[in-house]
């Protein structure tokens, strides 16, 4: 009988060991260019391990580079790759230079790809683009991509909270403290609203309000993260 436990127990464990070993992941840089491209720079990581999990972050990671580097409608999206894209905006700048042959301006875009946390539970993801198409300077774009790490699903916002409204309290307190740090005079300092871009870092829950998301005249982008500590229990996902 305690042989039959313990070979019960053995099994359990290797069973839940291959478990674990199945849903681990890793992530490295990879490099995206194409022959004659001298315009793009994509740089970005790449997830290995679950394939299904994996194939999942990595589309929802090139879907975010291929918007980045479209020039035109949202909703007029064309290209399946990354190099498709990249080979799209190198010919985009031919055309420029062809309608335009007296202009010197020249074209760049850079995109880089760093991974903020990864846990048992959460992946954070921050993705910097600069674009420039010609014109007095580029737009510089940063957004932050959370993902489940047992499903490689993209989480919203609203999903990494248990009290979304206790959050935005202390977020506001913070919010504050940078504005009045920085001296950004704002039209109504009561307004407050969570920005577009948070994610989970070492440190703890970083917000990111990019150039003119605070206010169409404020072209800084502010940044401030609140620790673990002090938010714990709003949370959804364990930083663990």
């Amino acid at each position: 009988m305690h042989r039959k436990k313990h070979l019960l127990i053995i099994c359990l464990f290797f069973i839940f060991t291959a478990c674990k070993d199945e849903l681990k992941l890793s992530f490295s840089e990879v490099n995206i260019s194409t022959s004659h491209n001298n315009l793009v720079e994509v740089n970005i990581p790449n997830a290995t391990g679950n394939k299904d999990i994996t194939d999942r972050i990595n589309s929802i990671i090139t879907k975010h580079i291929i918007a980045s580097l479209h020039i035109g409608e949202p909703d007029h999206i064309t290209s399946k790759s990354i190099k498709e894209s990249i080979t799209l905006f190198n010919k985009e700048f031919q055309s420029f230079e062809t309608d335009f042959p007296e202009s010197a301006e020249q074209w760049e875009a850079q995109i880089d790809g760093e991974v903020l946390f990864h846990s048992l539970e959460i992946i954070s993801i921050a993705i910097t683009s600069y674009i420039n198409t010609g014109g007095a300077h580029g737009t510089l774009n940063i957004s932050f991509l959370n993902f489940e790490t047992k499903t490689g699903n993209l989480i919203l916002n609203n999903k990494l909270f248990k009290d979304i409204e206790g959050f935005k309290k202390v977020a506001k307190i913070y919010f504050n403290k940078v504005i009045k740090d920085e001296e950004i005079i704002l039209g109504d300092p009561d307004i407050f609203k969570l920005p577009s871009n948070i994610a989970y870092t070492e440190e703890g829950i970083v917000l990111l309000y990019n150039t003119y998301e605070v206010a169409p005249y404020l072209t800084d982008i502010i940044e401030f993260t609140i620790p673990f500590e002090e938010i714990d229990s709003l949370l959804f996902f364990n930083n663990l």
